[in-house]
């Protein structure tokens, strides 16, 4: 099994330690196909961070990569990432097709760009996560 695949099941399992053994300390990260933005160098802690809360606000998910080819510190692999929030208006159920590109180093992650295909279902379903996961104030 490959850092990337790991790192994927440690993120669908909310395994948040073997998540943060995938990076190194510094990652930089580009879901600007996905999100918008800038891609961005964070610190792993902090990426973890932000990931928790959104993984914590689906009901479930999971990531299906394969096949993954390994060329020197390269890593790329399609993925089909399925997200689920039970009961969500608009549908249950947010899909997103792609390829991710990782660059490893010491047998971590130290750059993952995912470049977004295609998205299927209900594109709110981060949104509406992100509010579930929000601490009640």
């Amino acid at each position: 099994m490959t850092v990337l695949t790991r790192l994927l099941h440690a993120f669908d399992s909310q395994d948040w330690e073997t998540v943060r053994a995938s990076f190194t300390d510094e990652v930089r990260t580009d879901y600007t196909s996905l999100f918008g933005g800038e891609p961005e160098t964070v610190a792993a802690d902090d990426l973890v961070t932000r990931w928790r809360p959104f993984r914590h606000g689906f009901a479930a998910t999971q990531h299906l990569t394969g096949p993954v080819v390994e060329t020197g510190d390269r890593l790329d692999s399609h993925v089909i990432a399925h997200h689920w929030l039970d009961d969500a208006p608009g549908g249950d159920a947010w899909v997103v097709h792609g390829h991710y590109a990782a660059r490893v180093v010491g047998g971590r992650i130290a750059e993952l760009t995912l470049r977004t295909f295609r998205q299927t279902g209900n594109r709110d379903l981060p949104a509406l996560a992100a509010e579930r996961a929000a601490p009640a104030r």
